[in-house]
């Protein structure tokens, strides 16, 4: 973990979702013998690669592939194997935007946090949580690892830390920094945990992982009664780039907001403004059939 984290530089999310592939795939190949990394060839690289990926999804076989990959370049890199063996590696099919992403509505966002139970504390926190999804678009991971020096209450600035170890500086709406000061004050165990949002049931700490996150989304989406498209955290970060994207924001400002690395990331988002992109359609010859 220290190399994929310091000469990898890889998020912790990242490192804890690469450690049970690389698990499975020492388990497939020793079973419960000892695992001798020098007995390994590139057959049993691709026969577990090939095998698991077709029960996946092509996103989690994506992280799968590149779980091996950073794994067995680090085997090489301490001289357990002599052979490159990331190479063999399969490559996932990964067309090119293949779906439009399922993006929570407006008004189902509304009515979502309209129905949260702000006379408890459990209430509090899941609506500063459901706002900061919806209002700034952030991953559930990030919400996880917000800590209470990361907001700048007299700037209204918020330091978010995204899939890389930089901070994203993102302005603080007054709606959702009021949502997360009465959750502070009225709300929120006391704790000698740095992380904003805690857990309401013993050990009083922070979410382990984004999954707490998903769990707060998913029940309060159970609770509201909403046929929303999906019942994880990552449709409000689609809801908001399409509702920007329909207001006239830019693909720039809409990958500054979202923190995207790279700017393909962001244009997916242009599939969903059906709108816009019929006005690039060139008429059919001869006019409508």
């Amino acid at each position: 973990m220290t190399y994929l984290r310091e000469a990898r530089a890889l998020a912790t999310a990242t490192i804890v979702n690469y450690v049970p592939f690389v698990r499975a795939f020492l388990n497939d190949r020793f079973g419960k013998g000892r695992v001798t990394l020098s007995r390994l060839c590139a057959g049993d690289v691709v026969r577990f690669a090939q095998r698991q990926a077709q029960r996946m999804q092509p996103k989690r076989a994506k992280l799968l592939t590149a779980a091996l990959r950073s794994f067995l370049r680090y085997a090489r890199y301490r001289g357990d194997i002599t052979l490159d063996l990331s190479a063999a590696v399969p490559v996932v099919a990964n067309w090119a935007m293949p779906s439009i992403p399922r993006g929570i509505a407006p008004d189902q966002t509304r009515q979502l946090l309209a129905s949260i139970d702000r006379r408890s504390k459990t209430g509090l926190r899941d609506y500063a949580i459901l706002l900061l999804l919806a209002r700034l678009g952030l991953r559930a991971g990030e919400v996880v690892s917000l800590e209470l020096g990361d907001i700048d209450w007299s700037a209204g600035r918020l330091c978010v830390r995204g899939k890389s170890t930089q901070c994203n500086e993102l302005p603080l709406p007054a709606d959702v920094g009021k949502a997360i000061a009465t959750y502070l004050i009225r709300g929120r165990p006391r704790s000698t945990c740095r992380r904003v949002f805690l857990r309401a049931r013993a050990p009083i700490t922070g979410f382990s992982g984004p999954s707490g996150v998903g769990s707060v989304v998913r029940h309060a989406i159970q609770h509201a009664g909403i046929d929303a498209p999906t019942r994880g955290a990552h449709q409000f970060r689609h809801g908001l780039a399409t509702e920007m994207l329909c207001h006239g924001a830019s693909l720039g400002e809409i990958g500054e907001l979202l923190g995207h690395q790279h700017p393909q990331t962001t244009t997916i988002y242009t599939k969903v403004d059906i709108k816009a992109l019929r006005t690039l359609a060139v008429p059919w010859p001869g006019g409508v059939q």
